[in-house]
């Protein structure tokens, strides 16, 4: 029975380095009570961006603005993800790493490093550890072939926290961070309160932010901010994805875009975005998208739009293109693109 065992576990463990979803593929029984899953998946992307917005493999909320328009074009498969969840009982704790760390150059090897993306332990309505922030609504993330699709418009933060669940009441304390202030002083976790309205509609959520942020010159301010996201299932297999976060939200949305801190003062940031994904048959859809977010002090405008096609060649093998445009308003520059991409998931 044991060398049954560390045979299965020595299949999968050899299964995922080869490919890795989110959602766990393969599932083996360790003991009465335990269960060892392996999942991911391998995806692989041809990249295409030109105009006057420098280059890169995905869109976040900054950007080089560059004096001449340049095109470039790449192939990587630095996405690519592999997870592991272990179950015993009341507890499960669950690992997961990608390769958008960096590493190497393009000259010879393109090399790249793990990083760790979810390392948590949780049990009953407890969590403990790295994984997305309470803050966000992951269900609201567009389908996309550019990675997460319009983060101008997202809450995106993997961060440490502790989170207690009691239905769909949500609270947790998170690592702090003053973003363009003095994080030396930084001694208060931030906190988080979510409420979860879900049904056969689809689900809504409503969240809430607190933080106390230190400036350079040491003083302390709080900042507050709010957010409400959702997927609201509409005709068919259609769906509608949206976000808006408005507030003292600084680093928690848009990816860069804005500071929590402009030399003294607290930044207030407006955040949203808005997908449509419809299915044109059972295998094949189509998500259109805009997202845009704005800063008062810094006076941050950036905005990202695109349209894309799937395919399901096998229920887990999916071809997708996209086209799209990324725009830097504040600094009057924008770059197109173009991405073709194939994901294998688990």
């Amino acid at each position: 029975m044991l060398i049954s065992t560390i045979k299965k576990i020595t299949l999968a463990s050899s299964l995922c380095l080869m490919a890795g979803s989110a959602m766990a593929g393969y599932d083996f029984d360790v003991g009465e009570e335990g269960k060892l899953s392996f999942g991911g998946y391998l995806k692989v992307d041809a990249r295409y961006v030109s105009g006057d917005v420098g280059y890169r493999d995905f869109w976040i909320g900054t950007g080089t603005a560059l004096e001449q328009d340049a095109s470039q074009f790449r192939i990587f498969a630095n996405e690519s993800r592999f997870n592991t969840k272990y179950v015993h009982g009341d507890v499960m704790g669950f690992i997961e790493m990608d390769f958008l760390g960096g590493g190497g150059n393009q000259v010879v090897s393109n090399s790249a490093n793990p990083r760790l993306r979810h390392a948590f332990i949780k049990y009953k309505g407890l969590t403990a550890g790295q994984t997305w922030t309470t803050f966000m609504n992951t269900s609201a993330i567009p389908e996309t072939a550019d990675f997460a699709g319009a983060t101008v418009g997202l809450a995106f933060i993997r961060q440490g926290q502790i989170r207690y669940d009691m239905g769909g009441f949500q609270v947790s304390i998170e690592n702090p961070e003053s973003v363009g202030g003095d994080t030396a002083n930084d001694d208060l976790p931030d906190v988080i309160a979510r409420y979860n309205f879900k049904g056969d509609w689809g689900n809504v959520s409503i969240s809430a932010l607190g933080r106390s942020l230190n400036t350079n010159a040491g003083n302390s301010e709080t900042a507050f901010g709010g957010s409400i996201a959702g997927r609201i299932k509409t005709f068919g297999k259609d769906d509608l994805r949206f976000q808006f976060h408005q507030g003292e939200v600084g680093r928690y949305v848009g990816i860069g875009a804005a500071s929590d801190l402009v030399g003294e003062e607290v930044e207030t940031t407006t955040s949203y975005l808005a997908a449509y994904r419809h299915y044109w048959t059972d295998t094949l859809r189509s998500t259109v998208l805009y997202g845009r977010v704005e800063t008062d002090i810094t006076s941050a405008e950036r905005s990202q739009w695109s349209v894309n096609l799937f395919q399901n060649l096998t229920p887990a093998l999916a071809i997708g293109i996209e086209v799209g445009n990324f725009e830097i308003g504040d600094k009057d520059v924008d770059s197109n693109y173009a991405q073709l991409s194939m994901r294998y998931a688990l």
